[in-house]
């Protein structure tokens, strides 16, 4: 009988550079990392590139006259909600459902071709031993920061002959917590956003950034929380969360001084990220795109609670999803988005996996330094449909603050010649000043 993944067929012909990556992955030796934008195909990929290996082991036996056991294949995904969307598309592919499992909470279902989450994997070692290949999907989450994680990739790469696909977005080739990554399965084929632009591939990403400025009662809030994290850095003569983060563990002094340093930068991102006027801002682009579905995205609970009062006393009705709603209640908001309600507000929970292409608008309000998160933002609201070509995203910062990396984080993420970047200070700027 032949292999389930063999069957796998696609309405559409893969692009050209879909092909590529999975031809160079092959050529690595069934080893490497496929660093694609969102909205570009990545999962295709995955799949044709496990149609590839599975029909390759298959001609080996036969030549070698071998007996071999079924190709087990292991897709690892982030999350829960990104394990039905593979399994439905794998069944849209041609897969037949007897053949497709899922791993995950009570449900213990492993079959030739399994779907499970990263965190289910760490408890469960045989799905990985069983497999013969893994697809690690987000593979920027296995960074070696984290020891669970760091563990799993420890068990994945143990066998020398498990093929294995890592795919994300976007990954800092420099940044020492992914050097493992980097050794074991290296990037192998590259389409990154500003590529996908300027192909036609993604919408067109026209980037506002607005300018506010913090209250004096929270310019002064900003100045304490930013010496003291500079005084006890300095006292324990490390600046670098993470290894501040493990002084935190060593007990004594040190990790009460350890303790209070993230006290402080979670009380200046909470600052931040719920500033009184980066509020307003973002109410005014609300108001201006009303009928329209809207992302915001934010880093605390708490600022998007204060942002969904705030539109509430506007009577603007709006819906919050982080990662505290359960899988059930999301797929309700989401189903009633555009109809019940426009703005969705959100914490992190919509920056992996879920497709929704035909949003066209986003408003940032949070600083991150993570390039990934980044790029899965903008990733969002940039898949093209016959309807949208561009897309208009906001990046509410607070001037003379921390805030500013934004600017420059996004300019990385997209490519500054696929964008239209419009800033205070220039001429177009005079677009967003109604706001």
């Amino acid at each position: 009988m032949s292999p389930a993944i063999s069957s796998l067929q696609f309405p559409f012909e893969l692009k050209p550079d879909q092909i590529a990556a999975v031809d160079s992955w092959i050529k690595n030796g069934y080893r490497g990392s496929i660093i694609y934008s969102t909205g570009t195909g990545k999962t295709e990929i995955a799949y044709e590139s496990a149609r590839r290996a599975c029909l390759e082991a298959m001609r080996n036996a036969r030549v070698e006259k071998e007996i071999t056991s079924p190709f087990n294949i292991l897709f690892l995904v982030p999350r829960i909600v990104l394990i039905e969307q593979n399994v439905n598309r794998l069944l849209r592919y041609n897969i037949s459902k007897e053949y497709v499992g899922t791993y995950y909470g009570e449900r213990k279902d492993q079959k030739e071709i399994t779907v499970s989450t990263y965190q289910s994997a760490i408890n469960n070692h045989p799905l990985i031993e069983n497999a013969k290949l893994v697809v690690l999907d987000e593979v920027h989450l296995l960074s070696n920061t984290a020891f669970s994680f760091k563990k799993l990739f420890k068990i994945i790469t143990a066998d020398p002959k498990r093929k294995i696909l890592g795919l994300t977005a976007t990954i800092n080739e420099l940044d020492p917590k992914y050097k493992e990554i980097i050794e074991i399965i290296p990037p192998v084929k590259k389409y990154l956003i500003k590529e996908a632009v300027d192909d036609g591939r993604l919408a067109k990403p026209e980037i506002v950034s607005m300018e506010v400025s913090l209250t004096n009662e929270e310019k002064e809030i900003y100045k304490k929380t930013s010496e003291s994290i500079r005084n006890i850095s300095y006292k324990l003569n490390a600046y670098d969360p993470g290894v501040i983060s493990k002084i935190l563990y060593q007990g004594g002094m040190r990790s009460k001084y350890a303790k209070e340093w993230f006290t402080q930068v979670r009380l200046r991102k909470d600052l931040l990220n719920s500033s009184k006027h980066k509020l307003e801002k973002a109410v005014s682009i609300i108001e201006k795109h009303n009928n329209e579905k809207i992302m915001v995205f934010s880093e605390t609970i708490d600022s998007i609670i204060t942002l969904q009062e705030t539109l509430d006393k506007k009577n603007i009705r709006s819906e919050i999803i982080h990662s505290k709603i359960k899988t059930k209640d999301r797929k309700l908001i989401l189903e009633k988005w555009g109809e019940d309600f426009y703005p969705l507000l959100s914490v992190h929970t919509l920056e992996i996996g879920f497709d929704i292409p035909q949003v066209r608008i986003a408003i940032i309000l949070s600083n991150t330094s993570n390039i990934n998160q980044i790029a899965q933002r903008i990733g969002r609201v940039i898949r093209k449909t016959e309807e949208k070509d561009s897309a208009w995203i906001y990046l509410i910062y607070a001037k003379e603050t921390r805030d500013n990396n934004i600017l420059r984080m996004v300019d990385k993420a997209v490519g500054k010649k696929s964008s239209k970047i419009i800033r205070k200070g220039t001429k177009q700027t005079r677009i967003t000043d109604e706001f």
